[in-house]
């Protein structure tokens, strides 16, 4: 690392969902590639290997402590897992320290809810997974339906897919729409599902409703003022 360099920090932690991560890391590291006044890691408690929602297992390029004044950092989210992060002081007290002069603080999916915990959102507008964007208040938050969210240093992505969005706006907002648009060029980032776009006014929230209320009993079984707090506003 050079003293020019501006290092983004993409945060690791058992359990998270990989695309969260990946997506937005392919993007910023191609950032990287050509302009080279910025590096990515990966960042972590320790360099161990961790289990993901996923077969894939992630191991992190640095632990939190050699990373403690990131230019920007990049919580991913998950399901059970995140919600058990959102008690994890060890990651919330790195987030604190990082945020005291990070330029940015970005998330994807319910990765905001982190760093919600980490008292990071308060009074900030922020997304998060549909299905969880009501849990927004419990931390702070204005809750905002949109594929992802700026509000000042404070950027958040919808679930999973959108955090390639948010990792694309921030390269145009860090080297121009050229660069963004080359980026976009390099990973043929062109989505044309073969079920079409969403149809957000049907959202399937009633199938899917299960799974979100397993999450939380099963994500806050261990933090009961959490999970009232959370619960208070929805």
């Amino acid at each position: 690392m050079t003293d020019e360099q501006k290092t983004i920090a993409f945060v690791v932690y058992p359990g998270l969902t990989p695309l969260d991560l990946v997506g937005p890391l392919q993007v910023l590291a191609a950032l990287a590639q050509i302009d080279p006044t910025y590096r990515t890691v990966v960042v972590g408690a320790a360099k161990d290997t961790l289990d993901t929602d996923t077969p894939l297992r992630i191991a992190p390029s640095h632990t939190f402590d050699e990373v403690p004044s990131p230019f920007a950092v990049l919580v991913p989210g998950g399901a059970v897992p995140t919600l058990r992060a959102m008690a994890d002081e060890r990651l919330l007290a790195w987030l604190r320290t990082a945020a005291a002069s990070a330029a940015l603080l970005t998330s994807v999916c319910t990765g905001s809810l982190v760093l919600g915990a980490a008292g990071l959102l308060e009074g900030k507008r922020a997304t998060t997974h549909w299905m969880f964007r009501d849990l927004l208040p419990g931390v702070g938050a204005t809750p905002v339906a949109e594929r992802w969210v700026a509000d000042g240093r404070v950027i958040t992505a919808a679930g999973v897919s959108a955090g390639i969005d948010l990792a694309l706006h921030l390269v145009e907002r860090l080297a121009g729409r050229q660069v963004a648009t080359n980026v976009q060029f390099a990973i043929e980032y062109d989505p044309e599902p073969p079920q079409g776009a969403l149809d957000w006014a049907n959202q399937p929230y009633g199938d899917l409703k299960p799974l979100r209320e397993h999450t939380l009993r099963e994500g806050l079984a261990g933090n009961p003022a959490l999970r009232d707090k959370l619960l208070a506003h929805t």
